[in-house]
């Protein structure tokens, strides 16, 4: 990477913008940074779980639209592991495009089967990044004959789904105090007739690479985590120039411990992948309510310090008020406010 250390140089560029220019996309491409989970042989840079949320971390601190759009979308790449391998060739390995998959975790929509497709139907919210994907994914309950097919327990059966960008409609409606580059439009589909290979399930895994034996519910939650760290050490950065530092040691102590307990996460989870350890559902949810808890910890001490910054923090365009306005924005991710 021309290393994302380099702090200053990278914040020349032009952030809190509606979207990245075309600059920002072509530095995003240079440094291959959609594809941070993406095996090499797929052209990626097969990076360890502790690997990622490193880079996450840095690019969060330099603009939270950046780190939050490269998390998401780079996230959905990570969906390469789920899909059939003859799917993750067409879309990975296309000769002179860099795949960018991004969509909606909701399911908003129905894929009825026809034969070997799903005529795909639905509006889906918050995709984010949605002017810079190649491929959007999505979830929907699936149909058959008319009729909704249900699981053994009664509950709708679900899909999810991977389409490119021509078969959908983005709708522009992202319109938050933060997080504006990220672009997190809301998407339609009509009809598309999308082939049985472009179906997925988070639970099925096609490629041997120890990240993609992580559950995607607990990856979900490390790789936002490690955006609300690097947004608030932002934060904490800037702010040191406008307060006493006596203010300050209760969040960046909080924000110390949350980077050592993920940190202490991501390891002891490569391990247990190397030891061919489950993960069961008490541990899955056990970090899962530390991340909460950290979060909530970042939040009230930001808010604690806030009214220490003085007008220019609430005022718009500044540097302190778009850092704040991004972190709260960011704070309504529905894995976070359960």
């Amino acid at each position: 990477m021309t290393q994302v250390d380099n702090l200053h140089k990278l914040r020349r560029l032009n952030w809190g913008v509606d979207v990245f220019p075309q600059d920002v996309l072509d530095w995003i491409n240079n440094e291959n940074l959609w594809n941070i989970w993406v095996p090499k042989t797929y052209g990626g840079l097969e990076l360890s779980l502790t690997e990622g949320l490193s880079r996450i971390r840095a690019l969060a601190m330099i603009d939270a639209s950046l780190g939050w759009t490269i998390t998401l979308c780079s996230g959905a790449n990570y969906f390469i592991g789920n899909l059939q391998p003859s799917k993750a060739q067409e879309i990975f390995m296309k000769a002179g495009v860099s795949p960018c998959l991004g969509g909606s975790g909701g399911v908003f929509g129905t894929a009825e089967m026809v034969d070997d497709q799903y005529r795909i139907s639905g509006k889906w919210r918050y995709a984010t990044g949605a002017p810079y994907l190649t491929h959007f994914t999505l979830n929907a309950e699936i149909l058959e004959n008319g009729m909704q097919l249900r699981n053994d327990d009664g509950s709708p059966r679900v899909r999810s789904f991977v389409i490119p960008k021509d078969a959908v409609q983005i709708i522009e409606d992202w319109n938050t105090m933060g997080l504006q580059a990220t672009a997190t439009h809301s998407f339609a589909v009509k009809g598309y007739m999308a082939h049985k290979s472009c179906s997925f399930s988070y639970n099925d895994r096609y490629l041997p690479h120890p990240i993609f034996k992580i559950p995607f519910a607990l990856f979900a939650d490390l790789t936002l985590w490690i955006n609300y760290i690097g947004i608030a050490e932002h934060l904490l950065e800037e702010a040191r120039a406008d307060i006493d530092k006596g203010k300050l040691n209760v969040l960046e102590n909080i924000i110390l411990e949350s980077d050592r307990k993920i940190f202490l996460y991501a390891s002891e989870i490569e391990k247990r992948i190397i030891e061919k350890r489950d993960f069961e559902e008490g541990y899955l949810e056990g970090i899962h309510n530390v991340a909460v808890i950290s979060v909530k910890g970042i939040s009230r001490n930001i808010i604690e310090i806030f009214p220490s910054l003085g007008v220019k923090a609430s005022t718009k365009g500044h540097k302190l008020n778009q850092i704040f306005c991004d972190y709260f924005t960011a704070t309504q991710h529905h894995i976070f406010t359960k």
